[in-house]
């Protein structure tokens, strides 16, 4: 039995209700029924949360899965502050034991002293922006994918407590030009392929 921590990450502020994401973790959650071999948490960040149990959460789970909009090419500030309070309550708790390095030899090393060895992560992201702004010359972003720009600091953040990143997935011009059923079914797809191939049984 597989355990996932789903962390929903949208909320209610400005002219933003949260419930695209409450959609996204929905999908996720019946993709993963599915499979029948797995155990499931969810955490939604809008609702009151003890920062223990969150840590304990991230402990318990083999994948973490995150859901998040964007704001203004961040996460939005609920979200960063659970990372921020979890995270920082999880200090030699099973999150991370320090950044790894020695003082013997302080210049490498960093980045090393995580807990979470063993155990992988996925994100979603939920955008205004469409997908050509990262694609296209001359284009706003300048042809650097949502990985490698503006969640490049998010990725380095779960390296640092050593969880392994699964292929993520973004939604574009969600404001716009939505298209729930059509990108709802991409995903759908998405977290089926990236699963199996997780829980495939390995040869030996």
């Amino acid at each position: 039995m597989k355990k996932v921590l789903i962390i929903n990450g949208g909320q209610n502020f400005g002219h933003s209700g949260g419930k695209y994401n409450q959609t996204i973790t929905g999908n996720t959650l019946k993709v993963l029924e599915e499979f029948g071999n797995i155990e499931v948490q969810i955490t939604n960040i809008s609702e009151q949360y003890d920062t223990k149990e969150e840590v304990k959460k991230f402990v318990w789970a083999d994948f973490i899965i995150y859901h998040t909009p964007i704001w203004w090419f961040q996460l939005p500030n609920g979200f960063k502050k659970y990372i921020d309070e979890v995270f920082t309550a999880g200090h030699a708790k099973g999150i991370y034991k320090s950044d790894g390095r020695h003082a013997d030899n302080p210049e490498i090393n960093y980045g090393t002293g995580g807990m979470l060895g063993g155990r992988k992560y996925m994100v979603t992201t939920s955008w205004n922006a469409p997908e050509t702004a990262f694609t296209l010359p001359g284009e706003f972003f300048n042809e650097t994918s949502v990985d490698d720009g503006p969640l490049f600091g998010f990725h380095r953040m779960n390296r640092f407590v050593s969880l392994e990143k699964m292929e993520s997935f973004h939604f574009h011009d969600v404001e716009k030009n939505a298209n729930i059923e059509r990108d709802m079914k991409s995903y759908r797809e998405h977290l089926t392929e990236v699963f199996s191939k997780e829980l495939k049984p390995q040869s030996v």
